[in-house]
């Protein structure tokens, strides 16, 4: 029995869909990207590459490291580390931040959430100060959980110095790095929230309210861009990372380098507009569909229905031709009572073409306790009588 759950079970589909070849060569060129240092086109649920340009090349990426800042603000929201209505106290370190701000003042407090909207859409430079010290105690010790966060996602071509993205010797990322982080923030949909605004007010309740206008102006003039965030310094020049969604897909495009904000806009614009016109979301399995039965060793029920945490999809050419697809699944080994409802019991992999495409977790249908002694019993009993 316990060696059936350590087994990896792999089911094989294999069929007629649609083709794996991405984009033509001269497709590719036809896109504007010799006029930026780097880029990257992704399909956010699946990580997959649509397009590029030198991916991995280490360079400034300005205010877009408030990424990075954004999404370990989210990590310690979720995990109750502080709360959207915690009270930030501004330090002098906090308020001596030049750059983009909101012009914070020694001893002022503000709350978490105005804190955040004044990240995501002002990229205010204090607000990130201030933040990073109400986390971690000091920028530095945030500093060193962002870079920790990097590591523990496997990107080599990043290292942060500060919090804001003002130059600072070394401090570097690349195209793919921050599309990484830009999906692992996107999957706190509430910063959506907040990156999402065009415009919106600080201190509304004071006799100098302050006026916030998103400098990612993607979000008022392209439909469906709803975030993330632009950069730009005299060594980066015009930097954005930028989302947006429509249908059932959701684009994250990043520009390093870009020669104007105009043109940053207009090539992260032709960017999202040729994965929407050229690709469609499919989707293999749904979300919550049972794939799997396991036992669990004195467990009541002794077999825990497995259901997909979310759709088992991928993004495919909108060109029609062969494409094969599999999906395999691998269950763990070690599980044991209790087991809670919505806890991890494997994962349902999808690959195209012999590319893994996406990773699903397996979750339990529902909870598992501890079998009674009576049921244990009784189990042994039915075993013994099967094996005469």
């Amino acid at each position: 029995m316990t060696k059936w759950i350590q087994r990896v079970l792999c089911i094989v589909l294999v069929f007629s869909l649609v083709p794996k070849t991405m984009l033509a060569n001269e497709q590719k060129t036809a896109l504007p990207l010799d006029d930026v240092k780097s880029a990257i086109l992704i399909d956010q649920h699946t990580g997959m590459i649509v397009l590029e340009k030198n991916n991995d090349e280490s360079l400034p990426p300005a205010s877009m490291t408030k990424i990075a800042t954004m999404l370990l603000i989210m990590e310690a929201i979720e995990t109750e580390k502080i709360s959207w209505d915690d009270v930030v106290t501004t330090s002098e370190n906090a308020a001596s931040m030049g750059g983009s701000q909101v012009y914070l003042k020694v001893g002022e407090e503000m709350s978490v959430r105005d804190l955040v909207k004044a990240i995501a859409v002002a990229s205010a430079n204090d607000a990130s100060v201030a933040m990073a010290e109400h986390i971690a105690g000091s920028e530095k010790a945030f500093v060193q959980q962002m870079n920790d966060k990097v590591k523990s996602l496997g990107l080599k071509n990043t290292v942060f110095k500060n919090t804001t993205g003002l130059p600072d010797k070394g401090h570097v990322s690349s195209a793919y790095d921050m599309a990484q982080l830009a999906k692992e923030l996107l999957a706190y949909e509430e910063i959506i929230d907040f990156t999402s605004i065009y415009e919106d007010y600080l201190r509304e309740d004071s006799d100098d309210p302050f006026w916030l206008v998103n400098t990612n102006k993607l979000v008022r003039f392209y439909d469906g861009a709803d975030g993330l965030k632009t950069g730009f310094t005299k060594e980066a020049m015009y930097c954005l990372t930028a989302t947006a969604k429509k249908k059932d897909m959701r684009f994250i495009a990043v520009v390093f380098g870009a020669p104007t904000s105009k043109e940053r806009n207009e090539i992260v614009t032709s960017m999202l507009d040729y994965g929407f016109k050229n690709y469609e979301s499919k989707t293999l399995e749904k979300e919550g569909k049972m794939v799997a039965e396991v036992p669990i060793e004195k467990g009541s029920p002794f077999l825990v229905k497995g259901v997909l945490s979310e759709p088992l999809s991928w993004l495919a050419p909108v060109k029609n031709s062969d494409q094969q697809v599999e999906k395999t699944l691998e269950l763990k080994s070690d599980l044991k009572v209790p087991i809670k409802k919505g806890q991890q019991i494997g994962s349902m992999s999808l690959i195209v073409d012999g590319e893994e495409m996406s990773s699903v977790p397996i979750v339990a249908k529902t909870d598992v306790q501890q079998a009674s002694w009576g049921e244990l019993l009784g189990r042994s009993i039915k075993e013994m009588i099967m094996i005469r």
